[in-house]
C-alpha cells in the first residue's frame, strides 16, 4: 500500500489557479474529506459519498493533476486513493504574470454553447443517460436544460459554436492554443463507416476538418451510463492545435491558420465553433461527448500555451 502522505505540501504562485480550480468542487472537497482517515477505493468513495463512480473517477483525476491525490492499483485491479498531503502554503503572486501557469485550461460542458444550427435527427442526453426534452426536436437545443447535457447530436450539416474567456492578461504572448474534443459522426441507430466531415473554426478562422470515419456503436463506452440504449456509445478524442507555423489535426497539417492570425484579446470572447458544413463532402452529423458520456472523462479543453519569455 502507498501511504506517500505528508503534513504539508508547498505550492508556488505559478499554480495557484490550478490549485484553486481543484478546490472549488464540492465533491472533490467531500472526496478529500472521506480520504482524511485512510485510503479508499474509487468504488468504496462512491458508496460513501452516493455520488455515481464516472463521477468519482471524474473529480479524483482532477485532484490527481493537482498532486492533491495519488493513486495505485490494489489487489483486485481497483483504483485505490490517498490524500497526498495534511495541509498546503500556496505563495501569492510577487509580480504580474506569476500567479500563471505555462499552460491555462478551460473546460467547457458540451451543453454551454452560445448558438447553434441543428436539424433532426437531433436530441441531448444528461449524464444519467435520460434524454433532455424529446429527440428530434431542435427546440430543446434552446432550453435551459441544454446546460446539462452529457451528449448532444445532429444529423447532416450544423454546428455549436462555444464563447471562451481569455484567461490571459494583456502583455502575455501565447505560442500555441489547443482544443481537444470527444466526436464522431451521426448514423440511425449507429454504423461503424458512416464518415462525416466536422470543421474547427475560431474567431471565423478555418483551423481544419476532421473526417470521422463512422458512429460509434459496437461497444459499451467507458462512461456512457448503463441505462443508455440509444446506440451511440464512445466517440474518438480529436486534438486541433494553432501556432506561429500553423494548424493542425492529431498531429497532422491541416491549415495555414496561425495564432497571431487569431487576433485574440484579453478582453474579447474567444468563439469556438465545430461544424459539419454545407458543402461538406460528407454532411453525416455529429455526436459531441461530455465527461459522463464516451470514453474520455473529459468535456471540451481549450489550453492556453504561454511564450517560455512571458512565463512567470
Amino acid at each position: 500500500m502507498n501511504e506517500n502522505k505528508q503534513e504539508m505540501l508547498r505550492f508556488p504562485s505559478s499554480r495557484i489557479v490550478e490549485i484553486a480550480k481543484a478546490l472549488s468542487g464540492d465533491v472533490r472537497v467531500r472526496i478529500l474529506e472521506a480520504l482524511g482517515d485512510k485510503p479508499m477505493s474509487v468504488g468504496q468513495l462512491a458508496d460513501a459519498l452516493g455520488v455515481a463512480q464516472p463521477t468519482i473517477s471524474i473529480n479524483v483525476q482532477m485532484l490527481e493533476q493537482a498532486d492533491l491525490v495519488l493513486s495505485w492499483q490494489g489487489a483486485n485491479r481497483e483504483k485505490i486513493c490517498s490524500v497526498t498531503c495534511r495541509s498546503i502554503v500556496l505563495e501569492l503572486p510577487a509580480k504580474p504574470g506569476d500567479g500563471l501557469h505555462r499552460i491555462e485550461e478551460i473546460h467547457m460542458p458540451i451543453g454551454m454553447y452560445a448558438t447553434c444550427s441543428v436539424q433532426p435527427t437531433c436530441g441531448m442526453a444528461n449524464r444519467d443517460g435520460a434524454i433532455i426534452g424529446s429527440s428530434d426536436d431542435p427546440r430543446v437545443f434552446y432550453m435551459a436544460e441544454r446546460t446539462d447535457a452529457a451528449l448532444l447530436w445532429f444529423s447532416g450539416a450544423g454546428f455549436v459554436e462555444y464563447y471562451f474567456a481569455n484567461p490571459m492578461p494583456p502583455g502575455v504572448q501565447l505560442d500555441e492554443i489547443v482544443l481537444r474534443a470527444e466526436l464522431c459522426s451521426e448514423a440511425a441507430g449507429s454504423c461503424e463507416e458512416w464518415p462525416s466531415d466536422i470543421s474547427l473554426t475560431i474567431n471565423d478562422l478555418p483551423i481544419g476538418t476532421w473526417t470521422s470515419p463512422g458512429d460509434f456503436g459496437d461497444r459499451k463506452g467507458k462512461l456512457t451510463p448503463e441505462r443508455w440504449r440509444s446506440g451511440t456509445e464512445y466517440g474518438m478524442l480529436t486534438e486541433w492545435r494553432v501556432n506561429r507555423q500553423g494548424s493542425s489535426i492529431n498531429g497532422s497539417g491541416s491549415s495555414r491558420s496561425t495564432i497571431d492570425e487569431l487576433a485574440l484579446s484579453f478582453n474579447q470572447p474567444i468563439r469556438v465553433r465545430l461544424e459539419v458544413k454545407t458543402d461538406a463532402v460528407n454532411r453525416n452529423g455529429m455526436n459531441l461527448f461530455g465527461s459522463a458520456f464516451g470514453d474520455h472523462p473529459q468535456d471540451i479543453v481549450l489550453s492556453f500555451i504561454r511564450s517560455a519569455e512571458t512565463s512567470g
